[in-house]
């Protein structure tokens, strides 16, 4: 058995074992347990009734939460011309295209969070898909970080864009902000992130499509929250 820290163990006494908590008292809750000496995130987790073997059964995609994450992401967009031009008016941190390709391969520099890319750019980065796949770093269009409207996904970003995918069990993890935010900010972004998943139900699932709800602080103990808690 793992052993846990005194102040993870008083956290963890706060909460009762194998209650649901509405999705207001387990906001409150996940501020009271944080266990970090630094402002930590709070990150959600849903367990779907999903077979991810079935391709129209495996979700991936992003969100624009309402109060944002509390992280301020560095962006890089791959792009030429008045794209690039837009991006950097739009505030991205870096801009760039074959040159900025190269010092990702040769440098091994990897100084930002979200990689937007113009669909004109992708056959030269699938090189990069071998060290961009495993961080997480490819550009997709599914998450709206292949696109055209550079400007629009750079403000995504910035206001706190959230990407997800569901994992082998059907399980979708997300940030949805920090242990700065009042109770009330998370249970909003709480609200957003559920309700995006349960517009995504794919057709062919049966019976309940949400099993399972948690959230908890970085390094703090689970909450388990009442799907009841929320519109379906």
């Amino acid at each position: 058995m793992k052993n846990r820290g005194k102040k993870y163990v008083e956290a963890a006494s706060k909460i009762e074992k194998g209650k649901a908590y509405t999705k207001e008292e387990a906001a409150k809750l996940v501020k009271e347990t944080s266990v970090s000496k630094f402002v930590s995130s709070v990150e959600i987790a849903v367990r779907l009734n999903l077979d991810t073997k079935k391709a129209d059964q495996q979700l991936r995609g992003a969100i624009v939460l309402p109060n944002g994450t509390g992280k301020d992401k560095k962006v890089l967009v791959v792009a030429r011309g008045d794209n690039a031009k837009k991006a950097e008016a739009a505030g991205a941190d870096f801009v760039g295209d074959v040159d900025i390709l190269e010092k990702i391969e040769k440098e091994n520099w990897f100084g930002f969070d979200v990689m937007i890319a113009t669909p004109d750019m992708m056959p030269l980065l699938g090189k990069l898909g071998r060290v961009l796949g495993p961080r997480g770093l490819m550009p997709n269009p599914k998450t709206g970080t292949v696109t055209v409207d550079v400007e629009k996904a750079v403000n995504e970003v910035k206001a706190g864009r959230v990407e997800y995918r569901t994992d082998t069990f059907g399980n979708v993890h997300g940030i949805i902000g920090n242990t700065d935010f009042d109770a009330e900010k998370l249970v909003e972004n709480m609200d957003a992130f559920v309700a995006n998943l349960l517009k995504l139900k794919p057709a062919s699932v049966k019976g309940e499509y949400i099993k399972n709800i948690s959230i908890a602080s970085t390094m703090g103990p689970g909450i388990k929250v009442s799907v009841n808690s929320f519109d379906k």
